[in-house]
């Protein structure tokens, strides 16, 4: 085990933040000119995801500026929280003289509850279980009243009942800070409206398309990160780029969340959206950097190099989504050599109810040599997979080959409903099925997981009051077939989400 170095991560810290320094004299207002005549032409609508309710904010993809890849999942949260909202508009509603003065303060309350059955839950060791999970949040936040400072707090309690599963902080963390931080906040660094901004402290958001780094919406806990976050530019500037040193936050059910000391998490990615209205692309570059302290605990640094581009091919109806990504460093004591990718192909119909084909493919390689000295399993990192891998909460893009084919259509404004096919393979049969943690290292058990189906419909009955109701069977294929009692597996939820 390598001996830790003092020094070292101030070193490396100190190499980011001069990286900082030289991007943001680089990026100059001339050289990133925003082409007039490209934002309308690129402006889209976004579907609305399973991965996120209903919002009373507009996304990113509906305010002035670029359209975001219609990939489900892949939009961003907004920022502030989608429940969050001027106490202007609060105080409008009350009737109170001189709202407009509140324009400075954003507040924002969510309450969600989801009732779930599951039948034969893999990661839970196949079992059964009927449960409810409660999540709510609180957002508070300080801005333009004292530019160029802001605040911003915002509070989570996540909490299960009648769960016969075994607890995990994916479920529950009882009172507790999402986020806590200051920003420096200047609006106009790079140009009108082109700003710069530097965030300190406890911080939830999401990066590139959301598959490596995400704000989770439906799992019941969320990310979180503590440390330094430098956004030049925003989701409607022609160019944008942001870099990130923290530490992961540390999730525990009934104690006070800290940051994970022994890890730092490092993020450079860029958005480039004024080359070509029906291109866009996405570098990122991230590093996750793990030191463990005690006996026979080993290092790892695995650095991650990836491209998304999307788009719209014309006014022909065909968007399309594409992302590689390359993993390499050490994981303990073996190299790490990996790769992830995503391709998509979709096409919206016209016709009233906005309907939308897709059909993609994820491939996330797998260690086909358990006994060598390269691990080969790609590393998800802090993604969200709820929504890119199926509802049934048994997949993420580690191992893992999945092609599928995506309905969607809108019989109604308020009513959005999505409708799947997937099937899944083991990218490598001698390694585990990651999130079930299951494994056959000489792949006796095949490598086939199975079939499956997914539909979600989702509701929105007031401006402020949405209901979701879903349901996914995955047919069993032969490993899961070779399990001891394995069977097909069955997800129903029904959940409700009010923002007051």
């Amino acid at each position: 085990m390598r001996a830790p170095v003092p020094h070292f991560k101030h070193r490396r810290l100190y190499r980011w933040l001069g990286l900082v320094g030289a991007i943001l004299t680089l990026t100059t207002p001339r050289a990133f000119a925003q082409p007039e005549a490209s934002v309308a032409a690129t402006t889209q609508p976004t579907e609305q995801s399973a991965e996120s309710a209903p919002s009373t904010q507009p996304s990113p993809a509906e305010r002035p500026g670029y359209y975001t890849s219609r990939s489900i999942g892949t939009t961003p949260a907004t920022d502030p929280p989608a429940y969050a909202q001027r106490a202007s508009e609060l105080a409008e509603w009350f009737g109170a003289e001189d709202a407009a003065s509140l324009s400075w303060l954003d507040v924002g309350i969510e309450q969600m509850t989801r009732y779930e059955h599951r039948q034969n839950f893999y990661p839970a060791g196949n079992t059964n279980d009927n449960r409810f999970l409660m999540r709510n949040r609180g957002y508070l936040g300080l801005r333009e009243i004292a530019d160029p400072f802001r605040l911003a707090l915002e509070f989570q309690d996540a909490r299960a009942f009648g769960n016969d599963f075994p607890e995990t902080t994916a479920d529950v963390d009882e009172a507790d800070i999402l986020q806590a931080y200051g920003e420096l906040y200047l609006r106009d660094t790079f140009g009108a409206n082109n700003p710069l901004s530097v965030r300190a402290g406890r911080q939830s958001f999401d990066l590139v398309n959301r598959r490596l780094v995400a704000r989770n919406g439906f799992r019941n806990t969320i990310n979180a990160f503590d440390g330094l976050r430098v956004r030049a530019g925003d989701e409607t500037t022609p160019w944008e780029v942001n870099v990130i040193a923290m530490k992961p936050v540390e999730r525990f059910a009934r104690q006070f969340n800290h940051p994970d000391d022994e890890q730092w998490f490092y993020g450079l990615t860029g958005d480039i959206r004024f080359l070509d209205p029906a291109i866009l692309f996405k570098p990122y570059y991230f590093v996750l950097d793990t030191d463990r302290k005690g006996f026979n605990r080993y290092d790892r640094e695995v650095h991650t190099v990836g491209l998304n581009v999307f788009g719209l091919l014309g006014d022909s109806g065909f968007d399309y989504d594409l992302d590689g990504a390359w993993q390499f460093g050490k994981s303990e004591r073996r190299n790490h050599r990996a790769f992830a990718a995503h391709g998509e192909l979709g096409y919206t119909f016209e016709h009233e109810w906005d309907p939308r084909l897709a059909a993609f493919v994820d491939y996330g390689s797998g260690d086909r040599h358990p006994f060598d000295h390269t691990n080969e399993r790609f590393d998800s990192l802090f993604v969200a997979a709820h929504p890119f891998y199926a509802p049934t909460d048994m997949f993420t893009r580690e191992n893992l080959i999945q092609p599928g084919l995506r309905w969607t259509v809108k019989p109604l404004k308020t009513l959005t409903i999505e409708s799947f096919y997937r099937a899944y393979w083991l990218a490598s049969d001698s390694d585990t099925w990651a999130p079930a943690n299951v494994r056959a290292i000489y792949g006796r058990n095949g490598d086939f997981l199975g079939h499956g189906l997914d539909i979600i419909a989702t509701l929105q009955l007031t401006q402020r009051w949405s209901i979701e109701v879903g349901y996914s069977h995955l047919m069993a294929g032969e490993f899961i077939q070779n399990l001891p009692n394995g069977d097909d597996a069955d997800f129903f939820y029904v959940q409700t989400t009010l923002r007051l």
